[in-house]
């Protein structure tokens, strides 16, 4: 909470310097131009120039902002972009993929979701819904924690296993009876980045299948995940578990490619991965006691 005054209401000491600072920031937006002087900004935001000009220096350490060395006018700074740099990559992974999402659903008549990973989350951020009157979907914003859930297995595969055991030992994600690095789960994770994808056949509630790859950026890193989820009754009795691992596989491949990642780095474009056969080479853990 932001310390304030009892009487004014307003925010007073640090809450207030900050305040100052991110108004000296939006003063950029509000003017629509890249360079602004200390008077500049300080009637846009009606604030005093000695105000301004202590809250452009500190800015200016932070990396902020950036003072022009020929006019002495300031511009916004490279900090800015790593600022946002999360935020950015989520809408852009968001909108790469919502074609591709929606061409998997009229494919599969199945639904498509892409998640991202918040560092404990694998968070939905878009999805097209299935035809179908009996279907699986979640809403955007839905948050997964638990291992048995595809998308945050894809997501836990991409980590350290180190990471990957602190996140499963505190609780974080959810799996009972988790025992340390000799866990099956980590022999599972394995598989799982070799493989290019993960299954949830029944593991967080019987009735869901659910099939997930990752979606990589132009760093070979995963962004994202899509996942395609069905009623298990109608994928086991029209025998399409292959085709929707396939689909899957081929959405991911693109959403890649429109982010900007090269066939080699993308796991789910290698053909032996297509063409797995599924528990084969890798079986889907069964939910502990307790878990739906």
């Amino acid at each position: 909470m932001l310390d304030s005054d009892i009487t004014t209401g307003k925010p007073q000491g640090a809450a207030a310097s900050l305040l100052n600072g991110l108004t000296v920031l939006e003063a950029f937006s509000v003017a629509q131009r890249s360079l602004l002087g200390v008077t500049e900004i300080s009637e846009l935001v009606g604030l005093h120039k000695s105000t301004v000009s202590r809250m452009l220096t500190g800015l200016t350490e932070a990396g902020y902002v950036q003072r022009d060395d020929d006019t002495g006018r300031y511009r916004l700074g490279l900090g800015m972009i790593g600022l946002a740099g999360p935020l950015l990559a989520e809408l852009d992974v968001r909108r790469a993929a919502l074609p591709h999402l929606e061409e998997l659903t009229q494919t599969t008549g199945e639904t498509a979701a892409i998640a991202v990973w918040n560092g404990i989350n694998a968070v939905v951020v878009e999805q097209t819904a299935s035809p179908h009157q009996v279907k699986h979907s979640a809403s955007i914003g839905t948050r997964y924690n638990r291992f048995a859930s595809s998308s945050v297995r894809i997501f836990l595969a991409e980590l350290p296993t180190e990471e990957a055991a602190r996140l499963l030992s505190a609780g974080i994600i959810l799996r009972d009876s988790y025992r340390g690095l000799d866990d099956p789960a980590h022999e599972h994770l394995a598989g799982i980045r070799e493989l290019g994808f993960a299954v949830n056949d029944g593991e967080t509630t019987f009735e869901e299948y659910g099939v997930s790859a990752p979606v990589r950026g132009y760093r070979g890193a995963a962004v994202g995940c899509i996942t395609a989820s069905a009623p298990r009754s109608r994928v086991q009795f029209q025998a399409s578990q292959p085709i929707l691992r396939d689909a899957v596989l081929q959405a991911a491949e693109r959403v890649s490619a429109r982010l900007g990642s090269r066939p080699a780095e993308n796991k789910s474009s290698a053909p032996t991965v297509i063409v797995a056969p599924l528990g084969k080479q890798i079986a889907p853990l069964r939910p502990a006691a307790g878990v739906r």
